[in-house]
């Protein structure tokens, strides 16, 4: 009678959150697979949609393009956040001051970041040039040049901060008593960071890498409202890709086969990075 009752007590407490996947997870999954077997007339197509993407050479340039842009963005974005929060993590005067400015960014409106760096790059009228110039160096145009680099560094900038405080907290979690006791067998600064820090942060490592890894691909309004996809396609991510499919082409079955692939990618690129790990923490 007891465990019923407690078992009855869990389930009332669990179901709202069953709830909560059930309408907004699981649901609209069903709603786009079932979208996905047809095609732009309505006509039921089964499982041509799923094999078209892979034959599409538009939609192969865009994914490889999103790998790139994720992959650069997740090693130069982790690398910064982790810089930031060492430095930050110090007795500095000020450093609460720098910690919340590092922040803003990662709170602003991605229109309002998108808007912002492409009058800032503009080749005629931005400050950027205009700073070049002003010390005797050639301006340059960064959004046909160098657009996907471009994209990557203005996504790290944005999330820089975000990534700072994840890593400040795993840092404030690692006990002082391990850096007392390496000071005293003799140990640098850097031996330190990379025999204590690095192992004990796997775990901060590893949820940030995901998070960024989901969130890198899919982005979509940064780049949009930045290149707009180009120069040519050099920008088109996936999820711009699969924005013409759906809203120029009027295709939603190949759309909703296009977003399914991609939710399957990332489960798959996830759970690698949760065994990998679980292998650094074993």
């Amino acid at each position: 009678m007891i465990r019923r009752r407690q078992a009855l007590t869990a389930w009332l407490f669990l179901t709202p959150a069953v709830l909560f996947f059930v309408l907004l997870f699981f649901l609209p999954i069903g709603n786009q697979l079932m979208t996905g077997l047809y095609d732009a007339d309505g006509v039921f197509a089964g499982l041509s949609n799923f094999s078209r993407a892979f034959r599409d050479p538009e939609v192969l340039h865009s994914f490889l393009i999103t790998l790139a842009y994720a992959a650069g963005t997740l090693v130069v974005g982790t690398a910064v956040g982790l810089g930031l929060a060492v430095i930050l993590n110090q007795s500095l005067r000020g450093r609460t001051l720098f910690r919340s400015v590092l922040l803003i960014p990662y709170l602003t409106s991605v229109s309002i970041i998108g808007l912002l760096w492409r009058n800032i790059l503009d080749p005629q009228v931005g400050i950027l040039n205009r700073l070049l110039e002003a010390v005797g160096l050639p301006g340059q145009t960064w959004l046909s040049t160098h657009p996907l680099a471009t994209i990557v560094g203005i996504t790290v900038w944005s999330g820089a901060g975000y990534t700072m405080v994840l890593f400040l907290a795993g840092l404030q979690g690692i006990p002082g008593l391990y850096y007392e006791a390496a000071r005293i067998d003799g140990a640098g600064p850097w031996r330190r960071f990379f025999a204590i820090t690095l192992p004990l942060l796997a775990p901060t490592t590893v949820f940030v890498s995901i998070i960024g890894l989901i969130g890198t691909l899919q982005q979509f309004a940064l780049p949009y409202i930045v290149t707009g996809g180009g120069p040519g396609n050099a920008t088109s991510l996936y999820a711009h890709r699969l924005f013409i499919v759906a809203f120029n082409d009027n295709d939603f079955g190949y759309a909703s086969a296009l977003s399914l692939l991609l939710l399957i990618v990332v489960l798959i690129l996830s759970l690698v990075q949760l065994r990998i790990g679980d292998r650094a923490d074993a």
